[in-house]
């Protein structure tokens, strides 16, 4: 079922296959480099590890959620926002998530919500022995365009399963479990969870039903110059190694170079990848590192999102050329292993 799930999904999207263009040399992206501002994110040491979307009653939290951008990409957007006592955080994002709804004043410029306006959540359940949330919208939720059943249920599905505790999403209408969504009837028989993708394309020659889907991070920014993460779930060769496979098509970089940009250049080499237990070892190589150097922070977390995001891990240890004295450019340290960032893209409404 998961398969044709993405063979439908490609379709639905009308996926572009673009031919993969590289060029330059070193670890890093030289057009990323000169961003202005570099993408919001806070990076917690492995002992933290906790998902995004998390929300504390009566204090100010930086809630996350699934908006779609200028270009047409879902990215998780974290939103200042206080929790009442009586509200619940999963039914709070969805709220947000509304078009035109009560929170459209909070949402930066450049990204708008996805789930039809007038939609109120009816029910937000969690089920905790199962990890699953179940929300039930009200009659509007049936009134958008075709284009969008598949980035609604993407940016419901990730925004939820964000969340500590919640690995699938059920979604339900008017009193009954919706089975398919009800403009073009993508299939809803099967618990939701993020093995749908997210924003997919397939790299070029790719055959669908022999393929395996990783997702990858990669640098967009706003029309105010503010640099923001955007993942993309790819569809490449059939690979025994997911995490192998990610990260060299991260080093390949986007099919769309117009809207989005790599983070590491096509010089540098994946020498070897290790999980053990939680822990994910990453090592690189690149001839042109030297030592004490410090490196891209920009790189550095969208290698950590893009590697917990294929593994499941919840901390990476990064090493360059075998080492592992890696600091990034706001002296951050890697030499001990990272755990998945808390908050990303704190962009400002």
């Amino acid at each position: 079922m998961i398969q044709k799930r993405w063979i439908r999904g490609a379709v639905l999207s009308g996926v572009l296959v673009l031919p993969i263009l590289t060029s330059g040399c070193g670890l890093f992206s030289q057009e990323t480099s000169q961003s202005i501002d570099p993408p919001q994110i806070e990076v917690k040491d492995g002992t933290e590890g906790a998902e995004t979307g998390q929300a504390v009653v009566g204090e100010e939290n930086q809630m996350t959620v699934y908006l779609e951008d200028r270009n047409g990409y879902l990215a998780p957007i974290s939103i200042p926002t206080v929790l009442g006592a009586n509200e619940q955080a999963g039914q709070k994002a969805l709220e947000m998530m509304v078009e035109n709804g009560a929170y459209a004043s909070l949402l930066p410029e450049d990204f708008r919500a996805v789930i039809p306006q007038g939609t109120q959540i009816k029910s937000y359940k969690i089920d905790k022995e199962q990890k699953l949330a179940t929300v039930e919208f009200s009659e509007p939720f049936k009134d958008y365009n075709v284009q969008d059943e598949r980035t609604i249920v993407e940016a419901i599905t990730w925004t939820l399963t964000a969340m500590t505790g919640i690995e699938g999403v059920e979604i339900w209408y008017e009193g009954a479990k919706l089975p398919e969504m009800p403009v073009d009837g993508y299939p809803l028989d099967e618990t939701l969870t993020r093995a749908v993708g997210i924003n997919i394309e397939a790299a070029e020659g790719v055959n669908y039903a022999q393929s395996t889907p990783v997702t990858l991070y990669f640098s967009a920014q706003t029309l105010n110059d503010e640099q923001y993460y955007v993942p993309v779930t790819r569809l490449v060769e059939r690979s025994s190694s997911p995490a192998q496979a990610a990260l060299e098509q991260l080093i390949s970089g986007p099919l769309n170079k117009k809207e989005l940009t790599s983070v590491i250049l096509p010089d540098v080499q994946v020498k070897n990848i290790v999980q053990e237990g939680d822990v994910v070892t990453v090592d690189l190589q690149d001839e042109a590192y030297q030592e004490g150097q410090k490196l891209p922070t920009e790189m550095l977390q969208a290698l950590v999102l893009s590697v917990t995001e294929n593994t499941g891990a919840s901390t990476v240890q990064i090493k360059l050329n075998g080492e592992a004295n890696v600091v990034d450019e706001a002296n951050q340290s890697y030499s001990e292993p990272v755990g998945r960032p808390h908050h990303v893209n704190a962009i400002k409404s």
